[in-house]
């Protein structure tokens, strides 16, 4: 019998936290531009929280219909996950996966309409990554655009949608920053599925240009967002403190420098399915990011 650990595992809970953060620091990016936390209300604060928990609970969905579609090169790469381990059945899983997209689109809805067509979309992306006839996943750099795409640039118009409207060039220029940064940060969960990939057909970066090929080519996602940071803000084209916004894209593009000398050190290391140094790095860059943005822009 399927025990509420295994639902939980099965969602990935360790990558729930950078949505739920990044939807409510984009918000708030958006209520500077809007004025200040002074026009903050109770309907405001309401449509943040939901809209935060609506692009953690699909986050969590689209981790469930991946691990789905990957069942059998999962069998290969971990084979202790819920599904291949047997903890959980297939059905077990699309019951739960419908579950989270219900919630998920009910939130979204509540918040408002543009929002909702986000998520949509959003949903749309990450079926296309794990599921077929699509399946970017087998198609290389495709399977990086299509993960970039959700993870990093719509989250930004997301959190911003949920305090105005997205027909605005600035949130789609942050989303730039993001997109590029997720470009190349999630290829380093291919590295250690190089195995099961291959027998399932996908051609990842790791795949197709070999280990160290792979590490040079995304490196630079590592640096270029956060020196183009710097720019948009230069040219006027970002509206948050200058000064802030300045000072974070120097100290994120050295982080980011100090990331890609973690994996040009010791790419190989990347294979192994412990955590690589460089992880723990990305993950807390990104929070970082997240939040620097929205401090830039209430201060």
């Amino acid at each position: 019998m399927a025990r509420p650990g295994d639902y939980i595992e099965l969602s990935r809970p360790f990558t729930l936290l950078p949505p739920f953060v990044g939807f409510v620091c984009f918000a708030l990016v958006a209520v500077g531009v809007s004025g200040g936390i002074g026009i903050v209300n109770l309907n405001i604060v309401l449509d943040i929280v939901l809209g935060a928990l609506a692009a953690m609970i699909l986050n969590a969905s689209s981790n469930v219909i991946n691990q789905i579609f990957d069942l059998e090169i999962d069998r290969i790469n971990k084979p202790k996950r819920p599904l291949p381990s047997g903890r959980l059945t297939i059905k077990q899983s699309v019951v739960f996966m419908t579950f989270l997209y219900i919630i998920a689109f009910a939130l979204a809805y509540l918040v408002n309409i543009q929002y909702f067509v986000i998520v949509l979309i959003t949903a749309l992306i990450t079926y296309a990554y794990s599921g077929y006839p699509f399946r970017t996943k087998r198609f290389g750099i495709l399977a990086n655009i299509t993960m970039a795409i959700p993870r990093g640039g719509l989250l930004v118009v997301a959190g911003w949608s949920a305090v105005r409207s997205i027909f605005e060039l600035e949130p789609w220029l942050i989303a730039l920053v993001f997109f590029l940064y997720i470009l190349g940060a999630s290829t380093t969960k291919d590295f250690s599925d190089i195995e099961g990939d291959r027998k399932g057909g996908c051609r990842t970066l790791p795949i197709i240009l070999g280990i160290k090929g792979a590490v040079i080519a995304i490196t630079p996602s590592f640096v270029i967002p956060f020196i183009l940071l710097i720019i948009f803000r230069v040219a006027g084209l970002l509206s948050g403190n200058l000064i802030i916004l300045t000072a974070l894209g120097v100290v994120l593009s050295l982080w980011g420098l100090y990331i890609a000398y973690l994996l040009l050190r010791k790419p190989d290391e990347l294979c192994l399915e412990a955590n690589h140094p460089s992880w723990r790095h990305m993950y807390l860059l990104m929070l970082t990011a997240q939040a620097g943005f929205a401090f830039a822009y209430l201060i």
